[in-house]
């Protein structure tokens, strides 16, 4: 197992699904792991889960469009070696019937929420020459996606931030990469489930546009994660990583 022994990182959106995830291999690798949500009783149950096991953990209550606070929060971790920008959020609809308000709103936590907090932390990591930062994107990012207009274009965003922040700070010593799952069984995704009449004729659709027939689980993710985080990875910036069961392997097909 790759080791973050005596590294403290900082997962956001850890409450549940693939943040949680990320947040115990961390500790499980020997990280000093900040747990971060805008939902306290998510957060803290991460915690306490992550303190059942053995692990070292602590929780952060962030707003991650807040800059300011997320300012506040830089300060307060000067020597952070890991950053995790997991925070998101989804929305369902197409060119025309998403509003700009909607647009804007999976902008300001998907996209902004990412600047707000690399922004604030990362000065501290380029003064230490050191550091990984770990942006979350999709299959989304990367490839176009039928009603889903507002989150795709968010997560192409992220995508094109993680690449332009990579090479403006490739020679500080931190690197800055972005991972792109595909459909992960969160409870995003149970969410969406539960919308329709049919949920396991839902769920084996879903399943189907994977190339290799099923969804991705968060532990998946997080190992990729791990690796990001890791000292084995130190060649690895600017990558955008598909984690997507073979589904941006063909064109056309989704």
């Amino acid at each position: 197992m790759f080791s973050l022994a005596q590294k403290t990182a900082l997962v956001t959106g850890a409450g549940s699904g693939i943040g949680a995830a990320i947040a115990t291999t961390f500790a499980s690798a020997g990280a000093h792991v900040v747990v971060v949500d805008v939902h306290a009783e998510h957060g803290l149950r991460t915690v306490q889960q992550i303190k059942a096991a053995g692990g070292q953990a602590e929780f952060r209550v962030l707003d991650v469009t807040d800059e300011v606070a997320c300012e506040a929060l830089a300060r307060e971790l000067p020597t952070l070696d890991i950053l995790v920008n997991n925070a998101g959020i989804g929305h369902v609809g197409t060119l025309l019937t998403t509003r700009a308000s909607d647009l804007d709103r999976v902008l300001s936590v998907n996209l902004k929420g990412i600047f707000n907090v690399t922004k604030a932390f990362l000065p501290g990591m380029i003064a230490r020459g050191r550091g990984s930062v770990i942006n979350m994107a999709s299959s989304a990012g990367l490839e176009g996606l039928k009603d889903r207009l507002a989150y795709a274009v968010s997560k192409h965003a992220v995508v094109g931030l993680t690449r332009c922040a990579a090479l403006d700070h490739a020679r500080s010593g931190v690197r800055i990469n972005c991972l792109c799952p595909g459909r992960v069984e969160t409870p995003f995704v149970e969410a969406r489930l539960a919308e329709y009449p049919d949920r396991e004729a839902a769920y084996r659709e879903m399943c189907s546009t994977q190339a290799n027939g099923r969804m991705g689980r968060p532990e998946e993710i997080a190992a990729a994660a791990l690796y990001l985080a890791s000292d084995e990875s130190s060649f690895v910036t600017g990558s955008a990583l598909a984690i997507d069961g073979g589904m941006t392997a063909g064109s056309g097909r989704f």
